[in-house]
């Protein structure tokens, strides 16, 4: 026995257009779509619910191909900074929270973004010693590339034995800094503060990714390639706080894990990753960091910042560790998905992926490509390699990021249109909880190359807007691709995997601000009905 959907418009997606009447699906499967009409004929007999869409606009379900689930659950757990528009804002929130909090518990808070603030001067040790000078205080930046601490925090360091570095960032203002250490911390220097923050429980665990995945379902996703699996303490704890939440509470989630390679090893041996098999839960490529962010300059340029001629970024990895690293995966059977932010970062990713190619009918990544040469280009275009990438970048990164980068230059600098031109794969993430997770948001940034709340509506490099139909491929047809999931996900078509999105209106027949306005009717996977807006 089986569902008919219909009474509103069916988008397959299989090419610009394309729509039909009805879909039947049995099983969590779609089993045939044509007309209402011949729908009823053929399966009278096994129709056993007709869901109304009610007017609404359907889509195969929209999934986030880069996010971080359960730090986006965590939004809702600790402070969150991402919203304030000043250091002093951010201070303040950090004296209420010390205000609640008994002595001597940690405050760890995230989302802090100086490009938000009118004065861009960084938050700093001596800071936050005044608004918490009893409290372990913790601030990650909004691109999880720089965090900043306080005293007791640093206390704290040196109390698990680990090593107290007393240098100046050299970004920062010696005058107002002196020799003191400013409680800034960069890229793999942050480990020496990371280690020493409190475990969280699988308890926690569980309650972020309960409240992510809620609020996945309600901007209409379906599912998401996370990459969670190194951050919380024990790879093996994080997989079953996924195992609990979606087989065992039944929390219906497509969620595609990317494993960092610092936990490789540990994940090849964990009992419950081996032996599983089930088509919400899997495990994808292999993690690995390149570069940092544009925002910290950190991001691996090929020429120095324009902002900055001191430094053209970071290398996570010499050359031979990251070939190293790409060997490693290779040995493993996996393909790679590599954070490469810069130019030249990316150069050297492609240096290892023509090295060392994955197997066939895998597919590599590279990870936001914000920044690629022409060269990058045409060699992408005949390895096996997928773009993710991430639209709200812009509404968040221009116009500081061209002062940064430098204008006139002959870099592709957010360039998604070209891409496209150029027959690059590319699928859409948020990069949540970085950015904002709803991809209604992603794709309007996509179409509209501005900004939802910019009050002028600047657009930024208008030759590289996307049509409506690509803008909504990057989140259907562009993410199946990346997890090699074409053949059954990403479409509405015989055979495919029963997710849904709907929306309340026709965005081929709206503008986009009306996108964001009515937002999501219905999401559905797996043939159920998890989140359906009152």
């Amino acid at each position: 026995m089986g569902k008919c959907w219909w009474n509103g418009t069916i988008y397959t997606m299989e090419y610009e257009g394309h729509t039909v009447e009805a879909v039947y699906t049995e099983h969590g499967l779609v089993v045939a779509t044509g007309s209402k009409e011949e729908i009823d004929v053929i399966f009278q007999d096994q129709i056993d619910e007709v869901v109304d869409l009610q007017g609404g606009t359907m889509f195969p379900g929209f999934v986030d191909s880069h996010m971080h689930l359960i730090g986006h659950g965590e939004t809702f757990l600790k402070l969150d900074l991402s919203t304030m528009n000043s250091r002093v804002e951010v201070l303040q929130a950090v004296a209420k929270r010390v205000a609640v909090t008994p002595k001597g518990s940690w405050i760890i808070a995230e989302g802090w973004n100086e490009n938000r603030w009118t004065d861009k001067s960084l938050i700093t040790r001596k800071l936050l010693d005044k608004v918490a000078p009893d409290h372990p205080v913790m601030l990650r930046r909004i691109c999880r590339h720089v965090l900043v601490v306080n005293t007791r925090t640093m206390e704290a360091v040196q109390i698990e034995g680990m090593q107290f570095i007393d240098v100046v960032d050299a970004s920062l203002d010696d005058t107002e800094l002196g020799t003191e250490h400013d409680g800034i911390y960069k890229e793999n220097d942050q480990d020496l503060i990371l280690h020493a923050v409190p475990t969280v429980t699988e308890a926690y665990l569980q309650e972020a990714l309960i409240l992510a995945i809620q609020h996945a379902w309600s901007q209409g996703l379906v599912g998401g390639h996370t990459e969670d699996l190194s951050y919380y303490g024990s790879c093996t704890r994080t997989i079953r706080a996924f195992n609990h939440v979606i087989h065992e509470r039944s929390m219906k989630f497509r969620a595609h894990l990317l494993i960092h390679h610092m936990i490789i090893d540990e994940w090849r041996k964990d009992e419950l990753a081996v032996s599983m098999k089930s088509s919400l839960l899997e495990f994808g490529a292999m993690k690995i960091f390149a570069d940092g962010s544009l925002g910290g300059r950190t991001a691996l340029l090929s020429r120095n910042y324009a902002d900055d001629p001191n430094t053209n970024g970071i290398a996570i990895h010499t050359d031979e560790e990251l070939s190293a690293l790409v060997q490693q995966a290779r040995i493993y059977g996996l393909p790679i998905a590599v954070h490469a932010i810069g130019d030249l970062a990316a150069e050297k990713v492609l240096d290892v992926m023509e090295r060392y190619p994955t197997s066939e009918g895998t597919r590599d990544r590279l990870i936001h490509g914000q920044v690629l040469s022409q060269n990058s280009i045409e060699r992408i275009k005949t390895l096996p390699i997928v773009i993710d990438i991430q639209p709200t970048f812009v509404a968040s990164d221009y116009p500081w990021v061209m002062d940064r980068v430098g204008v006139g230059t002959d870099l592709h600098i957010y360039a998604w249109q070209s891409m496209l031109d150029n027959g690059l794969h590319c699928a859409g993430g948020s990069d949540a909880p970085i950015e904002h997770i709803s991809p209604l948001l992603g794709m309007y940034t996509a179409v509209t190359r501005t900004s939802s709340e910019d009050p002028t509506q600047t657009i930024y490099q208008p030759d590289e807007r996307l049509s409506v139909y690509d803008a909504i491929s990057l989140y259907t047809t562009g993410s199946a691709y990346a997890s090699a999931h074409e053949h059954d996900r990403g479409l509405i078509r015989a055979g495919y995997c029963a997710d849904f999105t709907v929306m309340t209106m026709d965005p081929f027949m709206n503008t986009s601000a009306k996108w964001l306005e009515e937002g999501i009717a219905m999401t559905i996977i797996d043939e159920t009905v998890v989140y359906k807006r009152d």
